[in-house]
């Protein structure tokens, strides 16, 4: 490697986002100016966040130096990729670790963003605050600048797992299900914040028993506009009824937020509801950020009452939803859902970003958190009501229309977490078990206020430590169950045809 090293900020879309977070953006990339020129180096830096694709492709299409992502926030995806996919120079992503400020999250979207596309890079991360004082970042970085790549361990990846002859009945029969009738996913446009790693298609989809539909979310609106007022008042009768706790105008930030507001989330839910009815879809991607929040409140609320058996209008069944149109998370989801009712277990999957963690009396413990895509049963393990579901307004730094969110505190138990991702031009599945645990109150309230209180809570041990994940993990998302199917999960993704990865230490 030539001793001259790149240095730039991947960014997000908004300009509010990259001007929060431009201190630490500094103050991260002199730490690693410093770690840089200890190791002999002589880093410059490329000047500005890049906030759009063809910022990308203009500032760093032309180096050829190797280059470093100073990830301290959520940036997009393209706006690394489309600037070096199709170059061979040595990429690093270097992120801090912190809930509040989740650079670690837009590493590990980007990072799956250019492993899909088959661009080689590596990954590095420090919670220390002098980088050059954490000998361990110090000497992956050494390696980075002596041979361009960081190699981590692969000990806790497996590429298969003992399977009962009773979970490998149950795998098959749910296989027999895909195989008669390919699920169907609605897609309410496609891609969210530039993850296009979470994106398959049909040619990729239809390889493994599922498809999709596209519909553009234009017609939420237009749909909306033809909802009866009685099945509005009706269905905020119903939340009402079963529980949900409303935080209307609870706070400086949601004096906009009223009832209102959630029964206009309710039209929303109403209109795609009828859409997956039209198009008898078994489950959906919505597209959420960005397109229609100056248009429309938050689709949270919605997304939650998809995932939840008690929701106005229930057949009895969830909708199987994931939030920001990611197929990555909907395709296990929807392998998972059916295993766990096959196997008797009540059928609630979630969706969650892999946000932050921190060691907690002698294990790594994970802070899952996502804005959309819980479902009820995760705060009460109670199919028949909403309780301990509470809507919050999604702040209004991002989310300018008010509307609720969907969130609780998950109730400790046993899990099955897994996730799809595209590698070398195939679908490929991670697969996991773990506990969901609770914290006590104190610990509870530090991790999710230091992360975002508005949001669904969930403290996982996923049985993999922190640089396992962050070495290897080929997403921001994870799904997650309540309950052991584990080995029907590795059974039934390799029937299915996925490359399988099990993670586990």
């Amino acid at each position: 490697m030539t001793k001259k090293v790149a240095i730039f900020w991947p960014g997000d879309a908004r300009a509010i986002p990259n001007e929060l977070a431009t201190p630490n953006a500094e103050e991260a990339t002199q730490q690693l100016e410093n770690a840089l020129k200890k190791l002999g180096r002589q880093p410059y830096r490329v000047p500005g966040f890049l906030a759009k694709p063809h910022e990308a492709i203009t500032k760093l299409g032309p180096i050829d130096d190797p280059m470093v992502g100073v990830c301290v926030h959520w940036f997009y995806g393209p706006h690394t990729t489309d600037g070096v996919v199709g170059k061979d120079n040595p990429l690093l992503l270097a992120s801090n670790f912190s809930g509040q400020w989740p650079g670690l999250v837009g590493l590990l979207n980007t990072g799956a963003c250019l492993e899909s596309l088959d661009r080689p890079h590596s990954r590095i991360w420090t919670d220390a605050p002098d980088w050059t004082a954490d000998d361990a970042f110090m000497a992956r970085l050494d390696e980075w600048c002596s041979s361009g790549a960081v190699r981590y361990g692969d000990e806790a990846i497996h590429h298969h797992a003992p399977v009962s002859p009773e979970a490998s009945a149950r795998a098959l029969r749910v296989a027999k299900q895909f195989r008669e009738r390919r699920a169907l996913i609605l897609m309410l446009g496609d891609t969210s914040m530039g993850m296009i790693n979470g994106y398959f298609g049909p040619r990729l989809l239809n390889r493994h028993g599922f498809t999709e539909h596209k519909v553009d979310q234009a017609w939420i609106l237009d749909r909306g506009r033809r909802i009866d007022e009685k099945r509005i008042d009706d269905a905020l009768a119903f939340v009402k009824a079963k529980g949900v706790t409303f935080h209307w105008q609870e706070g400086d930030d949601a004096q906009d937020f009223t009832e209102n507001d959630t029964r206009e989330q309710l039209r929303d839910y109403l209109a795609v509801l009828d859409l997956i009815g039209e198009f008898e879809a078994d489950c959906l991607g919505w597209q959420y950020q960005l397109g229609l929040i100056p248009l429309r409140p938050p689709s949270d609320f919605a997304e939650g009452l998809f995932n939840s058996t008690c929701r106005p209008e229930s057949n009895g069944d969830t909708v199987t939803t994931a939030t920001e149109a990611d197929q990555g998370n909907v395709v296990p989801q929807e392998m998972m859902k059916r295993l766990l009712k096959d196997k008797g277990l009540h059928q609630a999957v979630m969706f969650h970003d892999v946000r932050w963690g921190a060691e907690h009396e002698g294990r790594f413990l994970w802070v899952l958190l996502n804005s959309g895509s819980c479902g009820a049963y995760a705060f009460n393990h109670d199919p028949e009501t909403l309780e301990g579901a509470h809507t919050y307004r999604q702040p209004s730094l991002y989310f300018p229309t008010p509307g609720g969110t969907f969130a609780g505190e998950s109730l400790p138990g046993e899990m099955t977490w897994a996730r799809s991702y595209i590698r070398g031009g195939e679908l490929w599945m991670d697969i996991g078990k773990g506990e969901v645990v609770k914290l006590p109150p104190a610990v509870r309230d530090a991790w999710w206020e230091g992360t975002t209180r508005q949001w669904p809570f969930m403290a996982a041990d996923m049985g993999i430590g922190r640089d396992t994940l962050m070495a290897h993990y080929l997403s921001n998302h994870v799904a997650v169950a309540y309950g052991d199917i584990f080995e029907e999960m590795v059974a039934l993704s390799q029937e299915l045809g996925f490359r399988v990865r099990v993670l586990r230490e």
